[in-house]
């Protein structure tokens, strides 16, 4: 079977993204994980379905990570997913409603240029209950569509985020399934730096839309820098949760292309 799909990055953390709403394209774990292989396969973080949704909804969002195997959401798969939409004439005016395990999420293209195949989207995420951040090992565990662990360090350039995120990432604190860890700096520019270990990738990606969304949270900075890219993420703080937020950054087209799926 040879499948069109499109390649997708936002701000580096990279997803093979497919339209599925024939619901013709069937992938077993270990063929969404042949795909992502960066050796053998296309190469990517994950891999995203865009699928039939009924009712309000323009599309379904059905995402997996490299091992194959599926998670509720992904912030900056969210933000490809919206402009493949766009590009596709879902939706109205640049904007998308769409289903992910998670949930119900709206996304706005604030600006795409088909030529460069470059634009700017902007995710919203779902609310988190303020008495569900906690303090844990020696920083903060959240689930901003899936679960995240933020600690402060010190000379972050130089961290071993591979590493400590591997070891971090099975820790019982974390729960059963574990949490994507995140290690954060405050920049001179007052930008805040976020470096993230992804399970289901299990290494250093170059960004993460979920992570950069809980480590706004609990610091409060609403600007944050990755290797990939910059974004801005904006909420409502009302006490007892952070209401309306927003996840902002860069979307690129890389390529297109078709799987050969024996």
């Amino acid at each position: 079977m040879n499948i069109p799909f499109s390649k997708f990055d936002g701000a580096g953390n990279d997803f093979v993204v497919i339209d599925n709403r024939t619901e013709t394209v069937s992938l077993t774990t270990d063929q969404i994980a042949h795909v992502c292989h960066r050796r053998m396969g296309v190469g990517a973080d994950g891999l995203i379905l865009l699928g039939r949704a009924g009712g309000e909804y323009d599309f379904a969002m059905h995402y997996y990570n490299s091992d194959g195997l599926p998670a509720d959401m992904c912030g900056n798969g969210g933000r490809c997913i919206a402009a493949f939409a766009h590009i596709l004439g879902l939706g109205a005016n640049g904007r998308v409603g769409f289903l992910a395990d998670d949930g119900p999420h709206e996304a706005s293209v604030v600006m795409w240029d088909s030529q460069e195949r470059f634009g700017l989207v902007t995710l919203g995420m779902k609310d988190v209950v303020a008495k569900e951040v906690v303090r844990c090992l020696d920083g903060w565990l959240l689930n901003t569509g899936v679960p995240h662990y933020v600690q402060r360090v010190e000379n972050l350039a130089d961290f071993d985020v591979a590493g400590e995120g591997r070891r971090i990432r099975h820790l019982p604190e974390l729960g059963p399934a574990g949490a994507n860890v995140n290690f954060i700096e405050d920049l001179p520019d007052g930008r805040l730096m976020v470096r993230t270990y992804e399970r289901g990738v299990e290494d250093e990606t170059w960004a993460c839309g979920t992570g950069v969304t809980a480590c706004a949270i609990v610091t409060g900075n609403r600007r944050l820098r990755t290797h990939g890219g910059d974004f801005r993420v904006d909420f409502n703080s009302t006490g007892t949760a952070f209401t309306h937020v927003r996840l902002t950054g860069p979307v690129s087209l890389n390529f297109t292309g078709e799987l050969m799926i024996n």
